[in-house]
């Protein structure tokens, strides 16, 4: 497993881009199975990483972040809590 965090997370904000979003994603992070999707007000994201410190840094910088879910695949795989 090459990257071993789930990061998952809602942005809510005015003026928001999912298109910049994952232009920013694929420009600074590196990870895979990437799903941004929404609108101008709201945008899902779903991103496997190594470092979710960072996702979560520059999401908060482009409006309010909730439902924050960070799981720790190498474990689940394991059979252990995320």
């Amino acid at each position: 497993m090459k990257y071993i965090y789930d990061t998952q997370l809602l942005i809510e904000g005015v003026d928001l881009e999912p298109e910049r979003i994952i232009e920013y994603f694929n420009d600074n992070f590196d990870g895979d199975s990437m799903l941004i999707v929404g609108d101008d007000r709201m945008v899902k994201v779903h991103y496997h990483t190594n470092e979710p410190w960072l996702v979560l840094e520059y999401c908060s910088s482009l409006g309010e972040i909730y439902d924050i879910v960070v799981e720790n695949m190498a474990r689940q795989a394991i059979g252990l809590k995320g």
